[in-house]
């Protein structure tokens, strides 16, 4: 990257009194060549522009930062849009979320729109629902296991909420989430047919496992397990009976975070 895109990047700072004005506020990042908003944020000060500072300062890779970069080796600019400003730091982090939800909700996008890894927060919980979705997650049924299912219970409540999510807990999508990196004996791994994720004592998800692997260490290798963690391979069934059925009558052990349940524990 050559000086001059450098030296306006840097150059893009509000005065004094525009942040002391704004506040928290919630904004968007543009692609001048088509229009698109690209990424969601909120944010005080001159958070707007340290995507782009970003882009050319470090050497990570990520999809806002690399489209960032084409726009500038295109000879474009990045457009900044403050979508709504003088908020509480609680009132941008709602309307971020709300945002967020609204431009990757799948039934109103067919495509994706935005950049942004992390989904809104309590995008599940308070998010985008449909009539029918409420009275399930709401009304839920208890589950019924089938006669020879064999389950495997996995928590997601420091995995599920992505706003929250830290470390080797925060994974890209529902998939990452529920299959890695269970400590379990390598004698159970074969007889699981199904793992269930599941946040506040419902199930989440459902995953048919066709295999699995172990590992000493999360893919990046920056966390090393004190032994080995299994990581099942397979595909979610989104039209599952145990998707979100209530699985409170199954409680994880203090401080646990996998529960098995089989045909045996329903007489």
């Amino acid at each position: 990257m050559n000086k001059s895109p450098l030296i306006y990047i840097l150059m893009k700072k509000f005065g004094h009194k525009s942040i002391e004005e704004l506040g928290f506020y919630v904004y968007s990042l543009v692609d001048p060549r088509n229009r698109k908003i690209f990424y969601i944020g909120k944010g005080s000060g001159n958070r707007v522009f340290q995507h782009c500072e970003a882009a050319i300062l470090e050497d990570e890779e990520s999809l806002k930062l690399n489209l960032i970069r084409d726009i500038m080796a295109s000879g474009a600019k990045v457009e900044y849009y403050i979508l709504r400003h003088k908020l509480s730091e609680k009132e941008a982090l709602q309307i971020e979320s709300v945002l967020i939800d609204f431009l990757t909700y799948p039934k109103f996008n067919t495509e994706h729109v935005l950049t942004n890894i992390v989904s809104g927060h309590h995008q599940w919980d308070e998010g985008i629902k449909t009539a029918e979705e409420i009275s399930v997650i709401y009304d839920c049924e208890k589950i019924k296991v089938r006669p020879y299912d064999n389950l495997m219970l996995v928590s997601l409540n420091r995995s599920f909420d992505d706003a929250k999510a830290q470390g080797v807990y925060r994974r890209i999508n529902i998939y990452e989430k529920t299959r890695k990196y269970w400590a379990i004996a390598k004698s159970r791994a074969a007889k699981i047919d199904y793992v269930l994720g599941v946040y506040h004592g419902i199930v989440r998800s459902v995953l048919k496992v066709n295999n699995y692997e172990w590992t000493l260490f999360d893919e990046d290798k920056k966390i090393y397990f004190n032994k080995e963690r299994c990581c099942f391979h397979g595909a979610l069934v989104t039209n599952s009976p145990y998707l979100n059925k209530d699985v409170s009558d199954y409680p994880f052990g203090s401080g646990g975070a996998i529960r098995y349940i089989s045909i045996v524990d329903n007489g």
